[in-house]
């Protein structure tokens, strides 16, 4: 299985999904008072509420008929604001994941497995936080 986001907003994700020979379309969207999670354009998942929706959405790719088989996929997004981008780019949501049972297919932001690794050395702080690296 290969992912690739597609679009990246602070209200709706869309994922490329290669499994096999299959493409699909994983969509989540924000709205006023529900988020909903699509696949190939129809609802697989919705929350509702003002505040404390969900944050983590289970899937279940190309299972036949009865339900069986298929590959069983995690959807985790941070939908708090990426405050680091509001000029260029426009505002997005800080981080999505897509994790199957081998580990992370897809990840941005504070859900990357590599943005929760402690920087060992002060410069590697420097460099992670600030963008900043020393000379020799």
């Amino acid at each position: 299985m290969h992912a690739e986001i597609v679009r990246l907003g602070l209200h709706q994700v869309d994922i490329k999904i290669v499994n096999q020979d299959a493409m699909h379309v994983l969509q989540w969207r924000r709205n006023l008072l529900w988020d909903e999670v699509l696949l190939d354009g129809k609802r697989q998942a919705h929350s509702s509420g003002f505040v404390g929706r969900e944050k983590v959405y289970g899937l279940v790719f190309d299972a036949d008929a009865d339900g069986q088989g298929g590959t069983q996929v995690m959807l985790l997004l941070d939908p708090s604001t990426e405050y680091g981008n509001w000029g260029h780019s426009g505002q997005r949501i800080s981080g999505i994941r897509l994790e199957s049972k081998d580990g992370p297919i897809v990840s941005y932001g504070t859900l990357d497995p590599q943005a929760l690794q402690k920087p060992a050395t002060f410069a590697d702080w420097m460099k992670k936080t600030m963008g900043m690296e020393w000379g020799n």
